[in-house]
């Protein structure tokens, strides 16, 4: 059983959706979620969306993956954006989603090119918009 957590299906939806939100930027977030032995979207927030709203599409006891891009400006008045990609597994969610969950992740993060941070939050706070901001200021 081990070994079908591993080897998840990627629905292709995943994928295009996915490069719609990189390439042509028409999605703010993605919430993907694991449905009979297959990673598929759950929910696309539209590119007006915000943070909050992003938040607010996770379950508070379900597990779920996410791509968000963030917009910053550097501290040279540049406009930037930073793909983020989180891996929610809240405390309350059942054992073996969390390990469903943590078994597929490293093989579906491979399968969207792109990706410049990780973030992993078993509750709201260690995905706040303080930690999101934290990290993009180490990186430029």
């Amino acid at each position: 059983m081990a070994n079908a957590a591993s080897g998840m299906a990627v629905h292709d939806e995943c994928k295009l959706k996915y490069q719609e939100l990189k390439a042509k930027r028409s999605h703010r977030f993605i919430v993907f979620k694991i449905e009979e032995q297959q990673i598929v979207v759950e929910k696309v927030g539209g590119s007006t969306e915000s943070y909050d709203d992003f938040q607010a599409s996770l379950p508070a006891d379900e597990c779920r993956y996410a791509v968000y891009d963030f917009d910053f400006v550097t501290n040279e008045n540049c406009q930037k954006s930073k793909i983020f990609f989180i891996a929610w597994s809240p405390e309350n969610s059942r054992v073996r989603m969390k390990m469903v969950y943590a078994s597929s992740k490293d093989r579906f993060k491979r399968e969207l090119d792109g990706i410049q941070f990780e973030l992993q939050a078993t509750d709201p706070s260690e995905m706040s918009m303080d930690i999101v901001k934290g990290k993009i200021q180490l990186s430029y």
